[in-house]
């Protein structure tokens, strides 16, 4: 079976360590966690590696994070992915810092990336793991904190976090969404 696997942010270095480039971390030590490494191809940083049998496709999109949709579609039909076995990683506003939840669907909820990939593939019923980054920013300042780093606590919590995340990730490959779901959803 394959799989691919989309950390969604943006490329550059000012966005290098932002709340909305978490996809891209947790990306980096998924690859990195396989022995893997990633490749500037079309429309996207490209890793590809073995999982028990599976063979598992994990991009970074290089279309800055509105036009994500455009990298995972094309990368769905090259490597010959349904749906189903597309997971995206994507930071949220809607949980709270440290909360990571995988789900099977659901909405953009205003989120810029998901609405591309809503768009160019098919509608909302696409896994995704949701990345809770919080709302903790004031009125009118919510590009300004999502494009922000993480502060000193959260950096401190970040390597844990991530590597919830990419066992959630190899789980979704292994025993697939419905038991990861039920047993590394976190609150």
């Amino acid at each position: 079976m394959n799989f691919l696997i989309v950390g969604l942010g943006n490329i550059g270095s000012e966005y290098a360590d932002t709340r909305h480039n978490i996809g891209f971390m947790v990306a980096d030590e998924l690859v990195r966690q396989a022995g893997a490494s990633f490749s500037l191809l079309k429309l996207a940083y490209y890793s590809e590696f073995k999982q028990r049998g599976h063979n598992v496709t994990v991009i970074k999109p290089t279309t800055y994070m509105n036009l994500s949709g455009k990298a995972v579609n094309y990368y769905m039909q090259q490597c010959k992915v349904p749906i189903q076995h597309v997971l995206v990683v994507v930071d949220d506003l809607a949980i709270p810092f440290g909360s990571l939840r995988m789900k099977p669907k659901g909405s953009s909820a205003g989120h810029n990336g998901l609405k591309s990939i809503e768009q160019l593939c098919g509608g909302q019923v696409y896994p995704r793991l949701r990345f809770g980054i919080g709302d903790n920013y004031p009125k009118g300042r919510q590009v300004d904190y999502v494009l922000g780093p993480f502060d000193k606590e959260e950096q401190a919590e970040l390597p844990a976090l991530i590597d919830h995340a990419v066992k959630m990730i190899q789980s979704f490959v292994n025993i697939g969404i419905e038991l990861t779901m039920t047993n590394l959803n976190t609150k």
